[in-house]
């Protein structure tokens, strides 16, 4: 596991971006799996300047959604079909079939979570997949406790998780569903490489716990342990509870030129 302390979203934004540029010059076709929510956007920012200014070409490029809300309709402004055709495929000029994503108004949930399985299985694989985390430590939707080897599948939203995603619904905590379909932590494993950006104080315990702490389902997010690539970034508040920072300072500074991302 890469850690790389940057100074804020945006200058972290930007090196993932350029890490995505990189894959898909080698890659035009790569299928990137991405990630709702806030922390995402200076990444999904900046890979649209590259794209603008010629320094990346997304014109072959895939998404794959990580995960969705269950009983939001497809054009629900707040579904993460909506949510992502605002975000990342008209931005970066994406062909819209070129977006995979689960149903999650489909009336058999559990075939609708197994065939999306089976879709990103049919791609070849998630060749890069962005992640972010909750306060909790949750990745994806997989809340604490969550089984390490779980495949996509639904869950039961904590109260504090519809708390930290009630600001996208008004603010009214009501409004957010109780349950979604996401990519189970076995299936997130499966990405040949994750990506993980946190930023602010508030994710500071978590971040420690999924890098320095012990693997353990209580931090669902601790499983990218046990992957062969991972990078993850963070800015100076998110990296303020990591006892070895002085060591992955170092480690950065004099990593060969020729690993990339």
């Amino acid at each position: 596991m890469e850690v790389v302390i940057v100074p804020d979203a945006e200058a972290g934004g930007e090196l993932i971006a350029r890490g995505i540029a990189d894959l898909l010059r080698r890659k035009p076709d790569a299928l990137l799996g991405v990630a709702t929510g806030s922390t995402p956007l200076p990444v999904y920012e900046a890979l649209a300047a590259f794209v603008r200014a010629g320094e990346a070409d997304t014109s072959r490029a895939r998404i794959a959604q990580l995960d969705e809300y269950v009983g939001l309709p497809a054009g629900h402004p707040e579904s993460y079909h909506s949510v992502l055709l605002r975000e990342v495929v008209e931005p970066l000029g994406l062909r819209p079939d070129a977006f995979l994503g689960p149903d999650g108004m489909a009336p058999d949930v559990r075939a609708a979570c197994a065939a999306y399985d089976a879709a990103l299985a049919e791609a070849g694989g998630v060749d890069l997949q962005l992640l972010g985390i909750g306060t909790d430590g949750h990745i994806g939707f997989n809340e604490p406790c969550s089984s390490l080897a779980s495949r996509t599948r639904i869950k039961t939203l904590t109260q504090q998780t519809r708390a930290d995603n009630a600001r996208f619904f008004g603010g009214d905590i009501t409004q957010v569903p109780q349950h979604v379909i996401t990519q189970g932590v076995g299936t997130i494993l499966e990405a040949r490489h994750l990506v993980l950006l946190a930023t602010g104080k508030g994710k500071s315990e978590a971040v420690a716990a999924t890098v320095e702490g012990p693997v353990a389902a209580v931090c669902p997010a601790s499983a990218l342990q046990l992957h062969p690539h991972v990078t993850v970034v963070v800015d100076e508040e998110a990296a303020s509870g990591l006892r070895l920072a002085g060591y992955f300072r170092h480690a950065y500074a004099n990593k060969p030129a020729w690993q990339g991302l």
